[in-house]
């Protein structure tokens, strides 16, 4: 390439690209535009300054914002909201949960509550009151859900037909027209069958998904039928959404038009199919998947202890892969161990008394069991457990909180165990983890706090302050349960700050311990007393529950 020094004339356009290139380039190789925006014929000495003066009038007119244009037509006035306005001090308080954003605390809180992370809580509260956003706070509420998408339910149900106004006039919150049914637009009646077909036929994806669930929520059958006519021109990743709604209402009656979709030339749509089909306990899948699992499976009677074996499958045939058995295993797991659990995991788990001699889900899980399938068998029963919601097979699985293997690496992992919890009903599953934190502490307990149901129960909450103290006592490294004690501030029962009083002192350490520790636990401590006294005062400025409502779920 051929080098020059002369000066490349610049465009006139007087661009503040053009502007910037010359600044990179240098004005001894490029000439700047002028200040008055045409080719400045200016001295090499001079070009420099020449440069500057055109920068500074680009950055006036870049500051000066639009330039003049025809008036638009004016928006339509935001829909009024019929609800009632919230109480001023609950208004107030919203102000300071919302201007509590990430980053302005600076580092170490000390004693203050993170007033965002009480947000979740206070807008389930106030949505369970039926209030409506202040007007004012609208842009910070969406500007909150913009970055937490966790927030954006309880925002929009918060912030009402407003919220949908303002996300029409700005890109940044466009996020609340995609959530909203129908993109904000109403959707048609249950019984307007003719809004619906068209709105069906012609609607954006989003309309249509909604559409979809809402008829699915009204009339499981039509939903399906609607679904069946335009199956066939659906695109693959349409037809693995819409499939997904059949969720909502599933039933017998859903299974012949399942049953083809496990013909479907998408494998993720076949095993969205093969997973609902094994739901439902009655479906020819599920019979033929207890088949294939029960013939794996078995008792041996000729040890002294009865003992189950297990015979995994060879091969992967057409069949099974029809079905939902995904062929590949993942990298670092056996083929015959991944088929294996596919077919448990699919089987029914009423079939497994009558295969295994006529035993109880809980002598089921306490036989041993050959060749060290225990573990693999078990995850299988407790992904069956979970995606049949079957309590009796959770609560074998789960066993004893107090028992030994409950805390350790046993045949049912925390994550396992977890989800298990989640098939019982709120007061067993927080009984069941307040066992096990008395039993083992709280080192492996986070997983299984974040399950139950807030606010915690007296029993649960006490054992978790019990083991919180027990820890400080010992002079236990106080960061490791920085997020037992987060999840306390928003899941503890308020009426419990009066029992932490006799810990917000600062202990003795002991010549073992952290260094600090005991400051931290004080701080902690009394952070979480703070806390628990907000909430309470947070609850009493929106006023008393409807008599009709439950108390709200807290994030």
């Amino acid at each position: 390439m051929i080098r020059t020094s002369a000066p490349v004339e610049a465009p006139a356009s007087g661009a503040w690209e053009e502007l910037v290139t010359t600044a990179l380039l240098g004005t001894d190789r490029r000439t700047p535009p002028s200040a008055q925006g045409h080719e400045a014929p200016a001295a090499p000495r001079e070009a420099p300054v020449a440069l500057l003066d055109a920068a500074a009038l680009a950055t006036v007119r870049r500051r000066a914002g639009l330039l003049p244009a025809p008036a638009a037509e004016r928006p339509e006035p935001a829909p009024a909201d019929p609800r009632p306005p919230l109480p001023a001090a609950a208004a107030r308080r919203l102000a300071m949960l919302l201007a509590d954003r990430p980053g302005t605390g600076g580092g170490r809180r000390g004693m203050a509550p993170d007033l965002m992370e009480l947000l979740p809580q206070w807008l389930a509260a106030a949505n369970a009151r039926g209030f409506a956003a202040p007007p004012q706070t609208l842009p910070a509420l969406l500007d909150a859900a913009r970055g937490r998408t966790d927030l954006r339910p309880a925002v929009l149900a918060f912030a009402g037909p407003r919220a949908l106004w303002l996300a029409r006039l700005n890109a940044d919150w466009r996020f609340a027209l995609r959530a909203a049914p129908g993109g904000g637009s109403s959707l048609p009646g249950p019984e307007d069958t003719e809004r619906i077909g068209l709105l069906w036929e012609e609607g954006l994806f989003a309309e249509r998904v909604a559409l979809l669930g809402a008829v699915r929520a009204h009339r499981p059958a039509a939903a399906r039928e609607l679904l069946a006519g335009s199956w066939a021109a659906e695109r693959a990743e349409d037809r693995l959404m819409f499939l997904d709604s059949l969720r909502a209402g599933l039933g017998p009656d859903d299974e012949p038009f399942l049953e083809q979709a496990l013909s479907d030339r998408s494998r993720n749509v076949r095993a969205t199919a093969a997973e609902l089909l094994s739901a439902l306990p009655g479906s020819a899948l599920a019979a033929r998947m207890a088949d294939r699992a029960g013939a794996c499976v078995a008792v041996d009677h000729t040890q002294l202890t009865p003992t189950i074996t297990v015979e995994a499958p060879h091969e992967c045939d057409t069949g099974m892969e029809r079905d939902g058995v995904v062929p590949k295993a993942p990298a670092g797991r056996g083929e015959r161990s991944w088929w294996l659990g596919q077919l448990v995991e699919a089987a029914p788990l009423g079939t497994w008394p009558a295969r295994l001699g006529g035993r109880t889900p809980r002598e089921i899980v306490a036989l041993p069991v050959a060749d060290d399938w225990r573990g693999e068998l078990h995850a299988a029963w407790c992904r069956a457990a979970v995606r049949q919601r079957d309590a009796r097979w959770a609560r074998a699985l789960l066993g004893a909180p107090a028992a030994p293997e409950a805390g350790g690496p046993g045949a049912v992992s925390l994550a396992e165990r977890a989800k298990l919890l989640g098939t019982l009903d709120a007061g067993e599953r927080a009984d069941w983890v307040a066992g096990f934190i008395a039993a083992h502490g709280l080192s492996e307990a986070f997983q299984l706090l974040g399950v139950c149901a807030v606010p915690w129960t007296a029993p649960l909450g006490r054992a978790v302050v019990d083991a919180l103290n027990i820890a400080r006592d010992a002079g236990s490294y106080p960061w490791s349960f920085s997020g037992v004690m987060g999840l306390a501030e928003r899941c503890l029962d308020p009426a419990e700050a009066s029992r932490l009083d006799g810990l917000l002192a600062a202990p003795e350490e002991a010549e073992d311990s952290s260094p600090g520790a005991g400051g931290y636990w004080a701080e902690a401590f009394q952070r979480l007393v703070t806390t628990l006294r907000l909430r309470s005062a947070m609850t009493e400025e929106l006023g008393p529950l409807p008599t009709d409502c439950a108390p709200p779920p807290a994030g």
